[in-house]
């Protein structure tokens, strides 16, 4: 009688504005570091874009990546090729057959410098002078084919698209993967490089975006009272997902358990959360159902929060409903706050945070909150991280997107 594989997480890689790996975004994050800050370049005057400030990249690619490799790959596939060599590095590389070994990389909005770039030249110098590549370059899946070809991987190479929960959704899926039978081990998470002028002004004029241009470091600011939006982030974050059966084989290190899943999506508005949080409350749910886990043994939640007016209140409103009373012993993390919203990255490199949390016992902070807002129904992690408690725990990591796309993973510790 078969069973269904336990998935576990044996390898951890990431480029974010925090760091250039893991371990130094990880320090960073507990030590409640921002990486907000303001632009090097005139594109706010010359395009008269209301923000100047966005959370870049703490190391560039080009200090890390062959010149002749980075020609070839959007800035979207370059941080995700960054990520996954961390990650499968970590994971001790793994020897394993290319059929039982996918790939899961996902991207909100894909290989906008490339599309972007191309266009002008086709404007300025003619179809002649449009690089060969900028198709292999511009498609949403080139992280993810990227990485597949490197890695030799033939059991799948896949990249989901759900905005700003893509990232997660991916983790999600690479999972599904190795539990239904397809692969015995999964390299999963997102990526986004999407700091260009073009979306810095489409998301200023939906007013998502903070404009706090004189203190950038101040202003993603989850559950404050003062919170005006969001700061643009970019980054990558990877993960190494195997069978737990396949990762004892090995004798490999194991992390923590990715235990459940769940998927909603709102059927409410292009942009804005059901103010009711249904399918944000349905999510969760789905994913503490297949997990086998209680509300009562929840610890730690990393939020989406993005530190929207709207969106913060309603996604702790579903917490509560979802942890019931068990919420008030829950560790609240929005950590959002020091990175920015990596869009497509997000919900990976957030789960690395939610893995990171339950295996070093630290939920790590929330910062800016000088006032938080007085309808927050939850424990808010500020300025510092918060033990967490010693035994078998789970946390939470969730991740919402344009369009209504939520996802819930449920993470155990290992």
């Amino acid at each position: 009688m078969s069973t269904t594989p336990d998935v576990v997480i044996t390898g951890l890689g990431a480029t974010t504005p925090l760091g250039g790996d893991v371990p130094s975004t990880w320090r960073a994050a507990l030590a409640g570091e921002s990486g907000a800050r303001t632009l090097d370049n005139d594109w706010a005057e010359t395009y008269g874009i209301a923000v100047s400030f966005a959370a870049q990249l703490k190391v560039r690619p080009e200090e890390v990546l062959a010149r002749p490799e980075m020609k070839r790959m959007d800035p979207s596939a370059q941080y995700a090729i960054i990520a996954s060599r961390e990650a499968w590095a970590h994971a001790g590389s793994p020897e394993i057959a290319p059929e039982r070994l996918g790939v899961v990389v996902s991207s909100g909005i894909g290989g906008i410098w490339t599309t972007l770039d191309a266009w002008d030249t086709l404007r300025e110098k003619g179809a002649r002078r449009v690089l060969p590549m900028t198709v292999p370059m511009l498609m949403p899946n080139s992280p993810a084919a990227y990485v597949e070809l490197e890695l030799g991987a033939r059991a799948g190479a896949h990249a989901l698209v759900s905005a700003c929960a893509s990232g997660a959704e991916a983790i999600g899926y690479a999972a599904d993967m190795i539990r239904t039978g397809r692969a015995d081990v999964v390299v999963a998470g997102g990526t986004e490089a999407a700091i260009h002028p073009m979306p810095l002004a489409a998301f200023a004029a939906s007013r998502t975006l903070s404009t706090r241009n004189d203190d950038p470091a101040a202003a993603s600011r989850p559950y404050d009272t003062q919170r005006d939006g969001f700061v643009l982030g970019e980054g990558a974050g990877i993960v190494v997902l195997e069978s737990a059966e396949h990762a004892a084989a090995r004798g490999a290190t194991v992390y923590a358990r990715i235990a459940g899943v769940g998927l909603s999506a709102d059927g409410y508005h292009i942009t804005s959360p059901d103010p009711d949080g249904i399918g944000q409350v349905t999510a969760m749910n789905a994913a503490l159902a297949q997990a086998g886990v209680a509300a009562s043994d929840v610890v730690h939640v990393n939020a989406h929060a993005t530190s929207t007016v709207v969106g913060d209140l309603i996604e702790a409103r579903s917490v509560r409903t979802v942890l019931g009373d068990a919420a008030d012993r829950v560790a609240l993390s929005a950590t959002k706050s020091m990175t920015g919203h990596l869009l497509g990255g997000a919900g990976a490199l957030e789960t690395i945070f939610t893995v990171l949390a339950l295996h070093d016992r630290q939920a790590p902070p929330t910062i800016n909150v000088d006032q938080p807002d007085p309808d927050l129904v939850l424990d808010l992690v500020r300025g510092t991280p918060r033990a967490l408690p010693d035994g078998q725990i789970a946390a939470i990591n969730n991740s919402f997107g344009f369009g209504g796309h939520n996802v819930a993973l449920v993470v155990t510790s290992a």
